[in-house]
């Protein structure tokens, strides 16, 4: 049975455009002009931080966060930037008993935010600079098993990524959910992997109650 739901963030529970779009504006980029290239960057199996080299050779993100933030410009996301489907869906599965918790690759900035967002929704709130490890390596899933109060195979890792989220949650022996929307969810739908791998396949966070309550009863 599943007995715990861990969610990944951007692009499950957060939209990102905003937050892509300050970054373009950081790097004097037309904002569809990055879009585009993230996108290019992302169908090519590129890590996503090969956007920026390709506008600026040598850019490295962590230094220019902290210059965003000495600027009065850090990386930001608030109420607003939560998709439309997020707090019914956190409502509803902790009304059905479920064990909830927040873990992705964040950083403390963003971390904090979560807990201001979130600590009255979930039960853990976790981030890769909180573990010292980020998806996909397989210690970050370790470390989501190990504070999860249920065997891997009873926890749902929720995510937009068949390469963070699906691949290394399911060899961590957890199941998992792939949710169609962001540039990852979008561009990697259609592969084998993504629609073999995955427990759910869904297109809202708001069919995750239902899905997981008919799961559990052909289980039980």
């Amino acid at each position: 049975m599943i007995r715990a739901v861990v969610f990944d963030v951007g692009e499950c529970l957060v939209d990102e455009t905003r937050e892509y779009g300050t970054w373009a504006d950081w790097l004097g980029i037309p904002r569809h002009t990055f879009a585009a290239m993230f996108g290019a960057v992302i169908a090519q199996g590129r890590d996503y931080r090969d956007v920026f080299q390709e506008f600026q050779p040598g850019f490295d993100l962590y230094e220019q966060r902290d210059a965003r933030a000495a600027a009065g410009q850090p990386e930001h996301f608030d109420e607003s930037d939560l998709y439309d489907d997020v707090r019914p869906t956190l409502a509803q599965l902790r009304a059905d008993g479920l064990w909830l918790g927040i873990a992705g690759n964040q950083t403390v900035r963003a971390g904090n935010i979560l807990r201001g967002l979130f600590t009255r929704d979930v039960d853990l709130i976790g981030t890769s600079d909180d573990w010292g490890a980020s998806k996909p390596d397989p210690e970050f899933f370790v470390r989501v098993a190990a504070v999860v109060p249920a065997e891997p195979d009873e926890i749902l890792y929720v995510g937009d990524r068949v390469d963070n989220d699906l691949r290394p949650g399911d060899a961590a022996g957890m199941r998992t959910a792939l949710i169609r929307r962001g540039p990852w969810g979008t561009i990697q739908w259609n592969t084998a992997e993504a629609r073999d791998l995955p427990t759910f396949r869904i297109e809202s966070l708001a069919e995750l109650p239902e899905r997981i309550a008919k799961f559990n009863e052909r289980v039980r």
